[in-house]
């Protein structure tokens, strides 16, 4: 089992004076994409004190990190389950926290299954503005109601004084609620990112196995299989092992010493700086549409506990798991979920992905619609709407 981290949080100093924004994120895309919203906001206001509960990008864009909440990204009912009393611990020390220090504005970052609780908890405190308190309880990437459970809008429209999408069809989903529900694009295309990758026919094939502990030890062996496979008809290829942090590259390493005949064959790469790939096998976050958004043709791979996978398929109910395929109402990329990721089958399709001249048109076409329907905010960014709660 994965150690919990430590707690509890670190207390913000009051010295240092009332807070204006507490940032709630904990997972890594979520920490990375708030970082982006704060050293925005902190660049047009620097007086701003922000403070955060979240991850290294937040704490690199100004805010004052009181816990690291990326530590510990898990999926899945099973794999919240084993944690239960480590977040429940952490739940009430934010809640505490929050009601203690009042900060202007709670900002939530997707992460629904923690966010959406402290929500509740902090208006039945009477913390929220909804609830006859000071502090604006805002949503900066919403949870996927289209997806599964969705009456939760009503939930969020009786806690929530905003909400903020990066979907444009996310605005039409709460339409039936009175909450103020703002398109604000999304931060791929917002300003220059922590990664950025590229396609190039003569790069090597990524691996992208999530930034979830539990996820990459489902999703790259078969990556790796998949890709050993492949080599006997190109032996030349090599495959390039995307990581967002350091747990998850010991966990990568890990792996690979069950595959020494791939030694010199596999490199791994921090998601930093500039990335180039030939061909993706990716699971279904937000990488993918990075991928998708790059022009890189691929597939997507996803594979979780079978408890959660059962739980999953009877409450979800979305024609596509990959984001970009959803944002385009077809498919892009394959999809494989659970059992249907067999590196038998995997491998056909990353041979047609480096063969196939069909195959990377389509994909560089379908990349110019993607921007096309995630640059459409009508002038409104995260950070001037977040702003207008502040004036």
């Amino acid at each position: 089992m994965t150690p919990s981290p430590p707690l509890p949080i670190v207390l913000h100093d009051p010295s240092a004076g009332s807070v204006d924004v507490l940032v709630v994120a904990g997972e890594h895309s979520g920490d990375e994409h708030a970082a982006v919203l704060i050293q925005n906001l902190l660049r047009e206001h620097p007086e701003l004190k922000i403070a955060a509960v979240g991850g290294k990008h937040l704490q690199a864009s100004g805010a004052q990190l009181l816990y690291d909440l990326t530590d510990l990204s898990v999926v899945g009912f099973y794999e919240v389950l084993r944690h239960y009393h480590y977040f429940k611990r952490l739940f009430y020390l934010v809640a505490d926290w929050v009601e203690e220090h009042r900060p202007r504005v709670v900002l939530f970052v997707d992460y629904p299954g923690f966010n959406l609780r402290l929500a509740r908890e902090l208006f039945n405190r009477g913390v929220g503005e909804r609830a006859g308190g000071e502090t604006a309880l805002l949503y900066y990437i919403s949870p996927q109601v289209w997806a599964w459970k969705a009456k939760r809008r009503f939930e969020m429209a009786r806690l929530l004084d905003g909400l903020a999408v990066i979907f444009p069809f996310e605005v039409d989903t709460f339409a039936d609620t009175p909450m103020k529900v703002t398109f604000v694009g999304h931060p791929f295309l917002q300003s220059d990112q922590n990664c950025e990758l590229i396609y190039h026919p003569e790069e090597k094939i990524l691996l992208l196995g999530g930034s979830r502990l539990e996820t990459v030890r489902r999703v790259l062996p078969i990556q790796l299989k998949t890709f050993r496979m492949l080599l006997a008809d190109h032996p030349a290829r090599e495959a390039r092992l995307v990581y967002p942090s350091r747990a998850i590259r010991s966990e990568i390493q890990e792996i690979i010493t069950s595959f020494p005949d791939l030694e010199g064959k596999l490199e791994l790469v921090k998601n930093e700086g500039t990335i180039g790939g030939c061909a993706v096998m990716t699971t279904s976050g937000t990488m993918s549409l990075r991928c998708a958004l790059a022009g890189i043709p691929g597939c997507v791979v996803h594979k979780i506990h079978p408890f959660s996978y059962i739980l999953g398929k009877m409450l979800v109910h979305v024609p596509y798991i990959g984001i970009a395929n959803l944002l385009l109402n077809r498919l892009l990329y394959p999809e494989f979920p659970q059992y249907a990721a067999k590196p038998k089958v995997l491998v056909e399709v990353l041979r047609q992905c480096l063969n196939d001249p069909s195959v990377i048109q389509k994909t560089q076409r379908e990349r110019i619609e993607l921007t096309r329907v995630l640059s459409d905010t009508n002038d409104h960014t995260p950070w001037t709407w977040l702003k207008g709660y502040l004036n």
